[in-house]
């Protein structure tokens, strides 16, 4: 079927499967829902304790409800502190943004949450059409509008319209900070810029480190450059994933203002 399918072409890596949950599993797991979230994550750390553990881990975010998601154990601890025991460091993450999320459980499969698993590839390992929008209540993490924010207010624009954003928060007195390709030339000297890489792959495996970083330099204000659209294969989850992480951010933005 089409769970089978999936986690054999996609696992060990970055897809979650949400699945009807089996009796036995405790509502501790699924926090009351009749579903259940899968994955086998593709890294020697976590594949290493699976192993020496022997069954499945409850896993869930390692960050603050709704905050900007950890990428090195150092984010992880600044987050979450003294709440938690142990941090199990397996270095910075390889992809950077968080799983694709397929939910299984009616006729058409549907993506509640991409990343780098691309719409395109889920469709051809199943053979056949999935519904990439999914519509309701949120049924699984990162499906909330506002989502993934960093403390300083994120606006999303495209190239063209850059330094005219800039330069006008600049007059309005605001901390600025740019996160934007290396191939952009200079900005003014107040302006702090980050750098996302040029392609979506480098993009989505620094852009929570540039959200982080924006707020530990105060900035009030973070213009983005999403990355380009109409990249293929990975390229094409990531670069589709990154910009639903910076829509996101930038709706919280807008939330916390109304």
């Amino acid at each position: 079927n089409d769970a089978y399918l999936l986690a054999g072409t996609c696992w060990p890596g970055s897809l979650t499967l949400v699945l009807h949950r089996h009796p036995d599993v405790s509502d501790v797991v699924t926090g009351g829902r009749d579903t259940v979230g899968l994955r086998v994550p593709n890294h020697p750390v976590a594949l290493e304790l699976l192993r020496a553990f022997g069954g499945g881990l409850a896993a869930p975010s390692a960050n603050r409800f709704g905050r900007v998601s950890p990428t090195t154990a150092a984010h992880v601890h600044d987050d979450l502190g003294d709440d938690v025991d142990l941090i199990l460091d397996g270095g910075p993450c390889e992809v950077g943004v968080e799983s694709t999320i397929v939910e299984l459980t009616g006729e058409t499969p549907t993506i509640l949450r991409i990343g780098s698993v691309s719409v395109e590839t889920i469709e051809e390992v199943l053979g056949r059409s999935v519904n990439a929008k999914a519509e309701g209540p949120a049924r699984a993490p990162g499906m909330l509008e506002a989502h993934y924010a960093p403390q300083a207010r994120v606006e999303v624009v495209e190239a063209d319209g850059l330094y005219d954003r800039v330069g006008h928060l600049l007059a309005e007195g605001r901390r600025v900070g740019v996160l934007v390709p290396e191939k952009f030339g200079e900005f003014p000297g107040e302006v702090k810029v980050l750098i996302s890489g040029n392609d979506a792959v480098t993009y989505a495996r620094r852009l929570y480190t540039c959200l982080r970083e924006a707020d530990s330099n105060n900035v009030d204000v973070l213009v983005v450059v999403p990355p380009m659209a109409g990249l293929g294969g990975t390229d094409s989850g990531l670069a589709a994933a990154v910009r639903d992480r910076l829509n996101r951010a930038a709706a919280s933005a807008d939330d916390s203002e109304a």
